[in-house]
């Protein structure tokens, strides 16, 4: 059996280039948990990633066995706002709402997505559980950039977006910032983090 790995299939939108540029993100879907508050020490956070890995890897469980379809089950992504927009350059994650996001094959029906909750619900219950949702998601024309090191050291490079890549290609924010996070702060040194940094746009 095939097993299909879309950082690979889909490298051009998970392995970017370490420099600014333009792609063009086509619908997915995705799982998704909305909440609010600094990552590091929000106990919804960590309630969030505990029910969305849950519910990502019964559903890849599922799909093996009754659709004969494997894949490599995606990184944790996330789209962060806030009211004042000025706290992404401060870091002033206590202010930040969130969707934390596990891109899901468009193959997953509503109908796998709900015998997994069941099965899930059935053998952990996680507590964010109820909070889980299957959804499309387009963000179409993006600017991205690979970033290596700390999340905390993310603030030039958002900057520099958009105060100087966006104004100068004619371009201005049109959704949500967006990360993917590739590499697991657990086992990777910060200095050494992988994360994608996108940002939907418009044409001016």
């Amino acid at each position: 059996m095939e097993k299909v790995d879309f950082k690979k299939t889909l490298k051009h939108l998970y392995v970017p280039k370490k420099k600014f540029e333009i792609v063009d993100v086509p619908e997915m879907q995705f799982l998704m948990v909305d909440g609010h508050g600094d990552p590091n020490t929000a106990q919804e956070y960590a309630d969030a990633a505990e029910a969305l890995f849950g519910v990502a890897y019964k559903i890849k469980f599922i799909s093996k066995k009754t659709l004969e379809r494997d894949y490599t089950v995606p990184p944790l992504e996330g789209l962060w706002w806030a009211a004042d927009m000025d706290t992404f350059v401060s870091r002033d994650k206590s202010a930040w709402d969130w969707t934390m996001m596990i891109m899901t094959p468009d193959w997953i029906t509503a109908e796998i997505f709900d015998e997994a909750i069941a099965e899930v619900r059935k053998k952990k219950n996680p507590a964010s559980l109820d909070k889980v949702r299957l959804e499309k998601y387009h963000e179409g024309l993006s600017v991205q950039i690979m970033h290596i090191g700390s999340y905390d050291d993310e603030a030039p490079t958002i900057a520099a977006l958009h105060n100087d890549f966006l104004p100068a290609n004619a371009l201005t924010e049109n959704g949500k910032h967006h990360e993917i996070y590739l590499s697991d702060p657990r086992r990777v040194a910060p200095e050494k983090l992988k994360t994608v940094l996108r940002q939907p746009v418009k044409k001016n």
